[in-house]
């Protein structure tokens, strides 16, 4: 199943879209029916970042939605985007043994998999969101909401690549977790779009503890000397919402205007729209949070309770520009984009 931006889902109709997927499947059991379906049932559900940070938020509103209209117990963890803390968190989940665990994949398939070995053998049900686990998944079963990284990843350097103009020859900077197994793979795939279209890449690695993520100011210091240092550079990728919405106070650390370079990346928020507005961002992937929040949660009422196969879905199709950015400003304000 596929939602680009050109479905742009608002709060009632995430609702409908939920009991659309369950009515696919098959006819509903009455009790399905009836408010609060899922009352009886405890997940526990990892937003990711820290509480209010830009993407986290999203996530957060998208998990707190399907929580309101199917009444399932959710404990939300937060990890501020270390995956050290989300391993050791999700060995607590496990510990504690409710009926289901919505995961950030971010860890990667060799950390998580004796954690989901054991979360299969304890009847535990298992999505995961934002990253995926593919290794995992085949072994312990389970489903996954969000981007494919690698693909959406190469998708986003060949648009930039487009859209920015660049040639053979030219410069860019690209920001992100290069080291990490699974998700650094969408970054590696901006990359390898960039170099094959003969873009010479300049890779700077963000930290594995996720900081840049929380305080994206941290990186102010890398960003401005990797600009003062190739001053010839023409466009900068950046990993996450995070970063890419406080483009201007990078830009302008290293006395750069806006416009004089292109800076692209992943996700939407209200600062990455104000961005687009002030002419500062020119290019993002929109991998739609709110559904990464959502549907794992939808999904763990489906198999908990009906019996259901975990739904799969690539939430990561579309692009947002100068020119069609105005389509989600509105929900970005409120957090929903």
């Amino acid at each position: 199943m596929k939602i680009g931006m050109g479905r742009t889902l608002r709060r009632p109709a995430l609702a409908a879209a939920a009991m659309g997927i369950l009515a696919t499947l098959g006819t509903l059991p009455a009790q399905a029916l009836d408010n609060k379906w899922c009352k009886d049932v405890h997940i526990r559900f990892f937003v990711g970042g820290a509480e209010g940070d830009a993407f986290g938020t999203i996530v957060y509103n998208g998990a707190k939605q399907a929580e309101a209209d199917l009444g399932p117990k959710v404990d939300y963890i937060f990890s501020q985007w270390d995956v050290e803390k989300m391993v050791q968190q999700l060995r607590e989940a496990v510990a504690v043994k409710p009926q289901g665990i919505a995961m950030m994949g971010h860890p990667g398939d060799a950390a998580i998999m004796p954690l989901a070995e054991q979360a299969h053998k304890d009847g535990i049900k298992m999505m995961y969101q934002n990253v995926p686990v593919p290794t995992v998944v085949a072994a312990f079963g389970g489903g996954y909401v969000g981007a494919q990284q690698q693909q959406q990843g190469r998708a986003l350097g060949a648009e930039a690549f487009k859209l920015a103009g660049l040639k053979s020859g030219d410069k860019a900077i690209m920001i992100g977790p290069f080291e990490n197994e699974n998700r650094g793979a969408r970054e590696r795939g901006t990359v390898a779009a960039l170099e094959e279209a003969g873009v010479t890449v300049i890779k700077l690695s963000s930290p594995p503890s996720g900081e840049w993520a929380s305080d994206p100011n941290l990186a102010i210091p890398v960003i401005t000397a990797a600009l003062l240092n190739n001053p010839d550079v023409k466009a900068v990728g950046y990993p996450g919402g995070q970063m890419l919405g406080n483009v201007p106070t990078y830009m302008q650390a290293a006395g750069r205007k806006a416009g004089d370079i292109f800076n692209f990346g992943f996700d939407t928020s209200p600062q990455i729209v104000e961005g687009f507005k002030g002419g500062w961002v020119q290019l993002t992937a929109d991998q739609q949070p709110f559904l990464q929040g959502y549907l794992p949660i939808a999904s763990l009422c489906q198999q908990i309770v009906l019996g259901l196969a975990p739904i799969n879905v690539d939430t990561g199709a579309g692009f947002v520009t100068p020119q069609n950015y105005e389509i989600v400003a509105e929900l970005a304000k409120q957090a929903l984009r």
